[in-house]
């Protein structure tokens, strides 16, 4: 992708994570296994551990999941930037929910450590807020957005993830989800698929994380973006710390609007998007977005490798 002119860097969210992930990564670079003890010093466990041998319910509980994809995707991306000759600077950073945390540490919002004890606390939180006000989620395939829309309305639900055309993300109390996902069968969908998820993230049930963490952000110091971050709410491009912050509690209860956060940057002349992070999720909704983007992937040792051939 070195003649491309304008990349965007984005970042995946939970969904992404593996046992193992970033084994490879650690193995080979000083600079990544630095970043991994910079995450286990700053939480105080062994998240390094977690993240490469498990046991698959550790890393799965959210309060986990959270920094250990943090971690790992700013390694790929802190090592890539060190060897990788062949990485464009990126003219936009975004990440997928959790990975707006990672977009803000590339655009150096916040310091690593920072941002690695945010994510932590923002699982910790949304998991709470999953037994206050039990929840789930289910992606709603080959449904027109505005059916949708209409059948939230009527179950008192609501579209949590704007993936990409055909690709939706329904969240809200148990019981209404089950109606929610009868309706969208009746109405067309291709398909319904429940989410294992501790909770109706990015909905009004997650009001209780919103508030905890409306304690925890002002506490943390929040510099203006050194590229800009396109957000997860308003699909509108972030330039001041405080505009992250204010983003930070919108994006707990509010719908993330990827599909028409891709299409902003597409508009803004990006022509390639280099996903950074574990697994191909991004990658695979690019292709769903606009085929012509030229599309890359950081998330294997061998990936960093080739950028520095």
């Amino acid at each position: 992708m070195a003649e491309t002119k304008k990349v965007a860097y984005v970042f995946p969210g939970q969904g992404a994570q593996a046992v193992g992930m970033g084994r490879d990564l650690y193995d080979s670079y000083p600079a990544a296994r630095a970043i991994f003890e910079q995450a286990d010093e700053a939480l105080g466990i062994p998240l390094s551990k977690i993240c490469f041998e498990g046991p698959e319910d550790e890393l799965l509980k959210t309060i986990n999941t959270q920094p250990a994809l943090v971690t790992v995707s700013f390694a790929y991306l802190k090592v890539a930037r060190e060897t990788g000759k062949g990485l464009p600077a990126p003219a936009f950073v975004a990440g997928h929910s959790l990975g707006e945390y990672t977009a803000l540490a590339a655009a150096n919002v916040l310091d690593f450590a920072d941002t690695v004890r945010l994510a932590r606390e923002r699982g910790r939180l949304m998991y709470e807020a999953g037994l206050k006000q039990p929840g789930t989620m289910a992606a709603v395939i080959g449904l027109d957005e505005a059916i949708l829309t209409e059948i939230c309305g009527q179950t008192d639900t609501c579209i949590a993830n704007f993936n990409s055309p055909g690709q939706l993300v329904i969240s809200g109390a148990i019981e209404k989800i089950e109606r929610a996902v009868e309706l969208a069968k009746e109405k067309g969908a291709s398909r319904v698929v429940p989410l294992q998820v501790g909770g109706a993230f990015h909905s009004p049930l997650m009001q209780s994380a919103v508030d905890g963490m409306a304690e925890i952000l002002p506490t943390v110091a929040f510099r203006d973006p050194t590229v800009p971050v396109v957000a997860n709410v308003t699909a509108q491009p972030l330039t001041t710390g405080e505009a992250v912050r204010a983003e930070l509690l919108d994006q707990l209860r509010n719908g993330v609007q990827w599909h028409r956060s891709v299409e902003y940057m597409l508009g803004q002349g990006v022509n390639g998007i280099i996903e950074i992070g574990p697994g191909r999720v991004l990658t695979g909704l690019m292709r769903r977005i606009d085929r012509e983007t030229e599309t890359m992937n950081i998330g294997t040792a061998d990936d960093v490798k080739a950028l520095a051939e």
